[in-house]
């Protein structure tokens, strides 16, 4: 079900700006750059209480915009980036207090970084300034991500608070631990990509985006059969960006 999800977007993508070639044609090709910060989560089931991660995004971007129809300026929109996921457990106590390791004395901290990297393929549908001024524009589309590494931050003993949650001496409000101790076992993941943002067009410093967007992952880092633990384990993430375009090719309208 997942996988036709992705092949309808993608199909959709390609739809949307074929169906525009009756508009008036253009072929402008821009690339650039951009780099962004991602708030992160992992949709665990059983859940896991989270706070989001933060993480950093940056890679290169591609455009070529080919038509105009009335005033929608139709293009295709890709980046390559490498992209800092994970999440990061919110450790209370049923009265939403901090929940303190009786071995460091310490607020206990668990977080896990997963580093990607990251191809969206989107539809790019902009108004307002072709040459000079300002844009609206919308992306939404597929996007794959590359399993690259992952690595974990605590500052407690975590078999110590294992052994505590199973003979019910936890602290914790929440005593989901598995997630804990496991490793990213599908290195692909995939789901789609949707943002708004404001383009700036200039004369000769060329084109600045500024954008939020939203991925919903339709893959599970981990196993989610009858004999795994989680029965999904998909990414939900908010990402703000900044993006630098130039034109290498342009042609008259």
């Amino acid at each position: 079900m997942k996988a036709r999800i992705l092949l309808i977007s993608i199909f959709c993508c390609f739809y949307s700006l074929a169906d525009a070639q009756i508009g008036e044609h253009r072929d402008v090709l821009s690339l650039g750059f951009n780099g962004g910060y991602i708030m992160s989560n992992v949709d665990f089931d059983p859940s896991v209480s989270q706070n989001n991660h933060g993480g950093i995004t940056g890679g290169l971007s591609f455009r070529y915009t080919c038509e105009k129809y009335f005033k929608t300026i139709c293009s295709v929109y890709a980046e390559v980036n490498y992209a800092s996921l994970g999440w990061k457990e919110k450790i209370v106590d049923i009265k939403d207090a901090a929940v303190i390791d009786p071995e460091t004395k310490k607020q206990q901290q668990y977080s896990r970084t997963i580093n990607y990297i990251q191809i969206p393929f989107l539809a790019h549908l902009a108004w307002g300034k072709e040459e000079k001024g300002m844009q609206f524009f919308v992306n939404a589309g597929p996007q794959i991500g590359l399993y690259l590494s992952e690595s974990t931050k605590s500052n407690f003993n975590v078999s110590d608070e294992i052994t505590r949650i199973k003979a019910g001496t936890s602290q914790r409000s929440n005593t989901i631990w598995a997630q804990d101790t496991m490793s990213v076992e599908n290195k692909l993941d995939y789901g789609i990509a949707g943002g708004v943002g404001m383009e700036y067009v200039t004369s000769h410093a060329g084109r600045f985006l500024l954008e939020a967007r939203y991925y919903y992952g339709l893959g599970n880092i981990f196993g989610n059969s009858k004999r795994d633990y989680f029965g999904k384990s998909n990414y939900g993430n908010v990402i703000v960006k900044l993006s630098w375009l130039f034109d290498i090719r342009r042609t008259k309208k």
